[in-house]
């Protein structure tokens, strides 16, 4: 009885060991593909950007003055006037903390530093909050929903 016992232990203490790295590797999934959509908005690519997000993620930013957003046409405008007028953008995730939500959703909050120059060449650091969600369609992670926070006041120009 005490093999079976051990063996019973050992299982389990196996199993706890494979669900422990099943869900580290999809918090670094979530970090990667969070690092991903990131680099596309500093890119200015919209195409790279709309393959990573749902057709109908949803938002609140800054810009949408406390409204959810619905689509990604919205976000178009933004990468068509705003995005695509800075020169040498970059962004960075700081502090990432990922939240999973069962098998197929998590939900990533961190800081995002966002370094710009403008056409004149003066330069801005502007941080903000960002929280997404993100769920696991046909076996790929998608953004379906991002929450933005901030204020121009931590906009600092060099």
């Amino acid at each position: 009885m005490k093999g079976i016992s051990l063996h019973s232990e050992m299982t389990n203490v196996s199993e706890e060991i494979y669900k422990y790295e099943m869900k580290t590797n999809k918090r670094h999934e979530v970090i990667s593909m969070t690092e991903r959509i990131i680099e596309s908005i500093g890119a200015g690519d919209f195409d790279a950007y709309k393959k990573l997000c749902d057709a109908n993620l949803t938002a609140f930013e800054p810009e949408s003055m406390g409204n959810l957003i619905e689509g990604i046409d919205y976000h178009k405008y933004a990468f068509d006037n705003v995005i695509s007028k800075r020169k040498h953008m970059k962004i960075r995730v700081i502090n990432p903390t990922v939240k999973l939500l069962g098998d197929d959703a998590a939900c990533i909050a961190y800081i995002r530093l966002t370094q710009s120059m403008d056409p004149d060449g003066k330069v801005y650091i502007c941080q903000t909050e960002e929280t997404r969600v993100w769920q696991k369609k046909d076996n790929k992670w998608v953004n379906v929903h991002v929450h933005r926070s901030g204020n121009d006041k931590r906009n600092i120009m060099i």
